[in-house]
């Protein structure tokens, strides 16, 4: 005779803002279901660190503008642990260059702090799952914006780039354009399932986190650029 199947323990969820209304608020979102509980709160970057390291959550939402040490810092400090969480940036504006930054440092997601409770969920959640939630488009938008600062092309970027098929090179850079995998399977003429195949492979050779990430490297090597 079998027993009960045990309950999945909550995911764990640390917060950080230096605004405690903010604080409040994203944690009356978190603990308001059953599969995600708040374990602690931080108002700066120091804070978060000390946080995450006394009460092992399985996600940061991490604000980007706090004295002290910033969330930049912190995420960078945080992405660059092997067994570090999952992070989110929350930030007041939809682009904001500490924003394109933390992602750059590793961050999985990005969200306005005026989301609607229901985006801020389904954010964290797919987060959680080990997705990368930002929208494509507006990836394209922080990269164009932020990378416009900085238009070459890094030689050690352009040589990695060596390492690509030319098809591998296509799909990087119609993923960089904005485009899902649908869209670029039929760009291409070929099924879905083949461009996620070109993409992992795109990501392991490159030793890429993420689409996110591939996004930017897709720039910053010169494969494309702002405007293109």
């Amino acid at each position: 005779m079998t027993g009960p199947i045990p309950t999945p323990s909550p995911s764990r969820v640390l917060i950080c803002d230096d605004q405690e209304l903010i604080r409040m608020g994203l944690r009356m979102v978190i603990d308001s279901q059953p599969d995600l509980t708040v374990v602690g709160e931080a108002a700066d970057g120091d804070a978060a660190i000390a946080g995450v390291a006394a009460l092992e959550p399985d996600l940061v939402l991490m604000d980007v503008r706090m004295p002290g040490l910033d969330g930049l810092a912190a995420t960078e400090h945080l992405c660059a642990q092997p067994h570090g969480p999952r992070i989110v940036v929350v930030t007041t504006f939809d682009l904001d260059e500490y924003a394109y930054a933390a992602l750059r440092a590793g961050a999985n997601g990005f969200l306005v702090k005026d989301a609607p409770a229901e985006e801020i969920l389904v954010t964290v959640r797919a987060v959680l799952r080990g997705e990368v939630m930002v929208a494509p488009s507006l990836t394209r938008r922080l990269v164009e914006r932020f990378v416009l600062q900085a238009p070459t092309s890094a030689p050690a970027q352009r040589s990695r780039l060596a390492a690509l098929t030319g098809r591998e090179r296509e799909v990087l850079a119609l993923v960089a354009r904005g485009l899902a995998n649908g869209e670029i399977a039929d760009r291409l003429f070929v099924g879905e399932t083949t461009v996620k195949t070109h993409l992992g492979r795109i990501l392991t050779k490159l030793g890429l986190r993420d689409r996110v990430h591939a996004v930017i490297f897709a720039y910053e090597s010169g494969l494309i650029r702002a405007g293109d």
